[in-house]
C-alpha cells in the first residue's frame, strides 16, 4: 500500500533532515581535535615539558598565542638585562655539576642547547633568551602551534576519559580542542594593579619609557620594591632629581633571604644613594591607603585617602588638605613629575571556566593558582601547573619560579604522569648496600636538581630486605613523600633515606646579618649548625603518613625522622673530605642499618672469615664471590702506610731464615681444604697478596 503524495513528501523531508543532522553531528565531531596532552604556553616550562613528552613518544600539542616561543621575554624585563646567571666556567667538566651554575639552559640531550653557547655575558640579554628558546623548539622539532590564543577552557564529563573528564579548549578562531590532560605553562604575566584615588596618573612598568633622557631633571616616585622596581630606578638613577620608592614591606635582599626572586645586587644602586644620603630614598606604607592629586602645573602630590574623604570631591587640588599641612616635615611632601607602578605580575584566571575550580592561593600566594605538592590543581584532577605559575609550592623558599628550578620540577611532573597514565615506574637504579655511602656522596657533589630545588626535591633511597641492597630514585618532590608508592610504583617496605639540601634554619631572612663573624661551621661535630647550603639525610623506618606530612612544622621540609644527619657545610661546596664529610656520613648510615659499610682488602676479608661468624657486606658481596681488586705490592705498601694492613716484612724475613717452612705450612693447608669452597678461594687468594 502506497502512502499519499503529501505523506511521501513529508517522509522525504524528514529523511533529508535526519541525514543532514547526522552529517552535521559527524562533521562537528571530526572538527574537535583530540590530543592526550595539551600544553598552554610555549615559554621555558612549556617547551621543557614538550621535550620530555616527545622523548617518551606521547601525543601532545603546545598552544602559543604569539608567533614565536618565549613571548614574555620579548617584552620583559623592560631594560633587557636578565638576572639569571650564566657561569660559563666552573673548573669542572662534569655537565651535571655545571648546571648548578647555569640558570638559563633547559634540559635536553643536545649539548648544543646549553646557554653558554649563546651568550658570554654573566647576566645575559633578554633577546638572547628569545633566540635560545626559538632554537630549542626548532632544533628538537617540538610540536608547537603558534598564533593560537586559548581564550576559554572548560570540562566535559566522560567516564572513558583518563581522569573522568576531558578538557575542552577554545581558541580565538572558535576552534575547539579536546585534551585528556591539561598542562598550564602560561606563567604570570598580568600586571598587578592597585586602585586608589589618583591611580589614573600612574604609569605601568609594562609601558613606561625606558629612555633615561625622558626622565632628565624629573622627580620620580616608584610603587613597588622588587627587581622590576629597582631595575627601573637603576636605569634613570643618574638623570633624575631624586627617586623615592614606596612599598608595604621592607626591602628584601637575596643574599640575606637566599631567595633568588628578592632584590639582586645587580639592581641595588638606589640602596647606595639612599644610605649615603644622595637624595634618593625608600619608604614603607600600604599603597591602598595612598591617594594622588594633580595640581594646575601637572605636579603629582602624595596624600592619604582619608584626607580626600574629608574634602569636597569637586574641589581643586590646591584646596585639598595634604599631610604636610598638618605635619610640615612629611616625608613625601615634595611633588613628583611621574609615578611608576612596578608591582610584578599575577596568573591569568580569566580563561578558565568555573567547572575547573581553578582557584587562587591565599595570602602572598594569591597571585598563583592553588595546587598540590604534586603540581596538580587542588580542584581538578588532570590539570597540572608548570613553571613560574607553580611557584606557590616553594614561594620565597626555593627556585621553582625560575628556569633553573622549574626545569627539574617539570621533569618530576613528567615522571608522575608517566606512571599514572602509562604504567612507567619512576626511574631508579639498584645497588648493593656497600655502595650506599658512595652513591650519596656522588649525588650531593654533582646533582643540580637537588642543589637548585633545595628543600623541595630530594633523592629517595629505598632499602631492600635485610639491607643488602637499595633502590635509588632521584629528585622526587618531598611534599608528596607519604604517597611515594602510589606515584612511583616503587615499594618502601624496609625503610628509606631522603637526601635533600638545606640552608640553616635561622640563617635566612630580610632582617638577618648573613656576614657576621663565624657565620660558617667547619667541624663535623657541629654540622647540624651549618648555615650555608649543605646536604641533610633523613632516615625513616617507614614512610611518613599524610597526617604527619600535614602537621610538619612550616620551616621543616619533612616530618620528624627516626634519625637525621647533616653533612657539614663546605666553602667550596665539595663534600669529599674523608674525615669531615665521608666518615661521619658512613657512621650515620651504619648506625641506622646496624651493619658495617666499610671497604676491606682481601686479607682483611680472609681474617674475618676465619674469626667471625658474619662477614661485613663488602666481604660477602665482593670477596666471597671472587670479586674485587687483585692485590699487588704497590697497593700493599699504600695500605701499610695508611695503617690499613699490618707490615708483614719481618714475617717474610723469618720464613726465609726457616728455610721455606712457611711455604710448607701453606701447602699443607691447601691440601686439606675442599676445592671450590669459599675458604679454598680465601687461601689461594691470600698468596696473591
Amino acid at each position: 500500500m502506497m502512502a499519499p503524495p503529501a505523506a511521501q513528501c513529508a517522509w522525504g523531508l524528514l529523511l533529508t533532515f535526519t541525514f543532514y543532522m547526522g552529517s552535521s553531528c559527524t562533521d562537528g565531531a571530526s572538527a574537535l581535535k583530540h590530543h592526550n596532552y595539551c600544553i598552554i604556553g610555549a615559554g621555558p616550562s612549556g617547551l621543557q615539558m614538550a621535550y620530555f613528552l616527545q622523548r617518551a613518544g606521547r601525543d601532545y600539542l603546545v598552544f602559543e598565542r604569539s608567533h614565536a616561543p618565549g613571548s614574555f621575554f620579548a617584552l620583559y624585563p623592560r631594560h633587557r638585562k636578565l638576572i639569571s646567571i650564566n657561569k660559563r666556567h666552573t673548573g669542572k667538566s662534569n655537565s651535571e655539576f655545571n648546571l648548578r651554575h647555569d640558570w638559563n639552559s633547559l634540559l635536553s640531550h643536545d649539548s648544543r642547547l646549553l646557554f653558554r653557547h649563546y651568550s658570554r655575558d654573566f647576566f645575559p640579554e633578554a633577546d638572547t633568551m628569545v633566540h635560545y628558546l626559538e632554537d630549542f623548539a626548532s632544533m628538537l622539532e617540538l610540536r608547537v602551534q603558534y598564533n593560537t590564543a586559548i581564550i576559554h577552557v572548560r570540562l566535559e564529563r566522560d567516564s572513558q576519559a583518563w581522569n573522568g573528564h576531558y578538557f575542552i579548549l577554545t581558541d580565538h578562531n572558535s576552534q575547539n580542542y579536546r585534551c585528556s590532560l591539561l598542562l598550564v605553562a602560561t606563567g604570570t604575566w598580568v600586571p598587578n594593579v592597585v586602585n586608589f584615588p589618583g591611580s589614573e596618573y600612574v604609569e605601568g612598568y609594562e609601558s613606561v619609557s625606558i629612555n633615561p633622557e625622558d626622565f632628565a631633571g624629573q622627580s620620580v616616585l616608584i610603587l613597588g620594591r622588587g627587581n622590576s622596581a629597582f631595575e627601573t630606578a637603576e636605569n634613570i638613577l643618574g638623570v633624575t632629581n631624586f627617586i623615592h620608592m614606596v612599598s608595604r614591606s621592607r626591602v628584601r635582599l637575596s643574599w640575606a633571604t637566599h631567595y633568588v626572586g628578592d632584590l639582586r645586587a645587580i639592581n641595588n644602586g638606589l640602596l647606595d644613594t639612599y644610605q649615603l644620603k644622595s637624595l634618593d630614598g625608600l619608604l614603607e606604607g600600604d599603597l591602598e591607603d595612598l591617594a594622588i592629586v594633580k595640581d594646575k602645573k601637572g605636579k603629582l602630590h602624595i596624600t592619604l585617602k582619608f584626607y580626600l574623604e574629608n574634602s569636597n570631591s569637586s574641589a581643586g587640588a590646591e584646596s585639598i588638605t595634604l599631610p604636610q599641612d598638618e605635619l610640615d616635615n612629611f616625608a613625601t611632601r615634595a611633588p613628583y613629575d611621574r609615578v611608576i607602578r612596578c608591582l610584578g605580575w599575577k596568573f591569568d584566571f580569566s580563561i578558565y571556566n568555573r567547572s575547573l575550580r581553578l582557584m587562587p592561593g591565599k595570602g602572598n600566594k594569591k597571585k598563583y593558582p592553588l595546587i598540590k605538592p604534586s603540581y596538580e590543581a587542588r580542584g581538578t584532577r588532570g590539570l597540572f601547573v608548570l613553571g613560574t605559575a607553580s611557584h606557590s609550592i616553594d614561594f620565597r623558599k626555593s627556585a621553582g619560579g625560575f628556569i633553573h628550578g622549574f626545569r627539574y620540577t617539570t621533569r618530576a611532573v613528567h615522571h608522575l604522569l608517566e606512571h599514572r597514565h602509562h604504567g612507567v615506574p619512576w626511574p631508579s637504579s639498584v645497588y648493593p648496600i656497600t655502595q650506599l655511602t658512595n652513591s650519596i656522596i656522588k649525588r650531593v657533589n654533582e646533582a643540580s636538581g637537588l642543589y637548585q630545588m633545595f628543600s623541595v626535591l630530594g633523592d629517595i633511597i629505598l632499602l631492600r630486605e635485610n639491607a643488602t641492597a637499595f633502590e635509588y630514585l632521584e629528585e622526587y618532590p618531598v611534599g608528596i613523600l607519604a604517597k611515594l608508592e602510589l606515584h612511583t610504583g616503587r615499594k618502601a617496605h624496609n625503610g628509606l633515606f631522603v637526601v635533600i639540601m638545606e640552608y640553616g634554619k635561622n640563617f635566612s631572612g630580610a632582617d638577618k646579618d648573613v656576614f657576621y663573624y663565624n657565620r660558617a661551621v667547619g667541624e663535623a661535630e657541629h654540622a647540624w649548625q651549618s648555615n650555608f647550603l649543605h646536604p641533610v639525610i633523613y632516615y625513616y623506618k617507614r614512610l611518613p603518613t599524610v597526617r604527619e606530612m600535614r602537621l610538619c612544622p612550616p620551616d621543616w621540609p619533612l616530618p620528624r625522622p627516626d634519625a637525621v644527619h647533616h653533612i657539614v657545610e663546605d666553602f667550596l661546596t665539595d663534600w669529599t673530605a674523608p674525615n669531615a664529610h665521608i666518615l661521619p656520613l658512613r657512621r650515620f648510615l651504619e648506625n641506622c642499618l646496624d651493619t658495617d659499610l666499610r671497604s676491606f682488602f682481601a686479607e682483611s676479608c680472609f681474617l674475618f672469615a676465619l674469626t667471625h661468624q658474619k662477614l661485613p657486606p663488602f666481604c660477602q658481596q665482593g670477596y666471597m664471590r671472587m670479586q674485587g681488586l687483585v692485590g699487588n705490592e704497590r697497593l700493599r705498601h699504600h695500605a701499610v702506610e695508611a695503617g690499613l694492613l699490618e707490615d708483614h716484612t719481618v714475617m717474610h724475613f723469618t720464613d726465609e731464615l726457616l728455610g721455606g717452612q712457611r711455604g710448607s705450612r701453606d701447602q699443607l693447608l691447601k691440601e686439606n681444604v675442599i676445592p671450590g669452597s669459599p675458604l679454598h678461594y680465601l687461601v689461594t687468594t691470600k698468596d696473591e697478596l
